[in-house]
């Protein structure tokens, strides 16, 4: 699409014009600085505002645009006055005061994503969901290729949205937070599945109820509509008058598993794609991710077979129920990306035999009493570290025995004097990391750096501590 179209449905959409619009991107992360190359790209007249003050990306991003007007260091009211429309990246809150009085005098949000989809003529895939997503948008992506399609992935996962504008992809598979979907309104796009709904970001949303309620807006539009039919909240976003595929893992659906002479198939309606021995990533809980990633494609036309022979090829994600190394018989599995409730659920009840489970960090308001059940089922005992280890163990009740660490080495410590062989250590924290981590990438390296530790030159374990009380 070229500039004077896109300009025109800009103006239409949301009276953004060239001439006369005053755009401030309010923070300068990696989706702010798309923005502002986006904008420029455009000749629209814009400023980029950052509470802190020194934002990490400031000295490159100056590099590349020196001449761009940067306020830091707190929300300077001067200059939400004078702007007609915001772009507020994702990690900033819109019940910031200064966003709020700027609202209130008529300035307008739009968001990247609506920005990146007046841009686009090729179909976009949209995934959101609790959990999962970044696994989905990832397989489709692989799945893409594998069709021989030019195909752009990012969002919230990777690469800005406006930055794989460069692409020219004749496919777009962008994973979208709650945060970006809040600000979003002009998203059309051509299949969209919110994978599930579980308690996320209640520090941020009011309740579970409105964080799915943004959650559904990846539905805007009049694309396919793919339906995780074992949720009911997301059972309950189905529109009977659209298209729509629905999967599952416990009960028949367009795409379910189903079992015959002793294994498990990956199925659309009667027809067999896959045995499920076939797809190489832990827990069943990838089954069902596996399953939505074939609902989309299929959506926007993607061979069956080629997709399926790109999940034999797929290998996951850093973090995501990663395994570390085997130990004297005991499984070490790194999925520090799982940052909630239902992420850490999902992949304990993806085990047949149960776990030492490392968990805690920053819950973010979430009630950690949820996560009870699938720890009373699949958890052997539990290590907790962070701020909210004691919230954690009070929620939990004594439903299994707890023991506390105060950083991974420890954890990792504890748990391996705790662990019999044949038996599996997950890192599934349940809980952001920014407590005592950079990021949970970072809580995973220190994970998998920790347990690596454990084995000596000569490949046997180190010795373990004794078990330390429980807190």
């Amino acid at each position: 699409m070229d500039n004077a179209a896109i300009t025109a449905l800009l103006k239409k959409n949301f009276a953004l014009d060239p001439q006369t619009s005053k755009v401030l991107v309010v923070g300068l992360g990696n989706t702010g600085i798309s923005v502002a190359h986006y904008l420029q790209g455009l000749d629209f007249k814009f400023a980029i505002i950052d509470s802190r003050a020194k934002p990490p990306m400031m000295d490159e991003f100056f590099q590349q645009m020196p001449d761009a007007p940067v306020f830091t260091g707190g929300f300077d009211e001067a200059a939400f006055k004078v702007a007609t429309h915001l772009v507020v990246s994702p990690g900033v809150s819109l019940n910031e005061q200064a966003i709020i009085k700027a609202i209130a005098n008529g300035s307008k949000i739009v968001s990247d994503i609506d920005l990146f989809a007046c841009s686009v003529d090729a179909p976009i895939v949209a995934i959101s969901g609790s959990n999962g997503k970044s696994t989905v948008t990832t397989m489709l992506g692989e799945m893409a290729k594998a069709a021989g399609i030019q195909v752009g992935v990012g969002g919230n996962l990777g690469t800005p949205a406006l930055d794989l504008l460069k692409l020219n992809a004749q496919l777009y598979v962008l994973e979208l937070s709650s945060f970006q979907l809040e600000r979003t309104s002009a998203l059309n796009a051509a299949a969209a599945t919110v994978l599930n709904v579980s308690a996320d970001h209640l520090d941020r949303h009011i309740d579970i109820a409105e964080y799915a309620h943004e959650k559904q807006r990846v539905f805007r539009g009049e694309g396919v509509m793919i339906i995780n039919a074992d949720d009911p909240v997301v059972s309950a976003m189905q529109d009977k008058h659209r298209k729509a595929f629905t999967f599952s893992i416990d009960k028949k659906a367009d795409f379910h598993l189903e079992c015959s002479n002793g294994a498990e198939y990956l199925m659309h309606n009667e027809c067999c794609l896959m045995p499920l021995s076939e797809l190489p990533l832990e827990g069943r809980h990838n089954a069902a991710n596996a399953l939505a990633a074939l609902a989309l494609g299929v959506s926007v036309g993607l061979d069956e077979q080629v997709m399926c022979d790109a999940l034999r090829k797929f290998k996951g994600l850093s973090h995501r129920m990663q395994r570390v190394a085997e130990i004297r018989g005991v499984t070490w599995v790194n999925d520090s990306k799982a940052t909630n409730i239902g992420a850490c659920a999902a992949a304990l009840r993806g085990y047949a035999r149960k776990v030492i489970l490392i968990a805690g960090g920053d819950a973010k308001g979430a009630d950690m009493s949820e996560l009870a059940p699938a720890i009373k089922e699949k958890a052997k005992s539990v290590v907790l570290m962070g701020k909210d280890a004691a919230l954690i163990k009070q929620a939990l009740n004594d439903c299994v025995p707890v023991y506390s660490a105060d950083n991974m080495v420890q954890a990792v410590q504890i748990a391996a004097g705790l662990a019999d062989a044949g038996e599996s250590v997950l890192l599934s924290p349940a809980c952001a990391s920014l407590d005592q981590y950079k990021n949970y990438q970072d809580r995973g390296e220190k994970f998998t750096k920790a347990v690596l530790a454990l084995v000596d030159r000569s490949g046997d374990a180190a010795a373990f501590p004794p078990s330390m009380a429980a807190i």
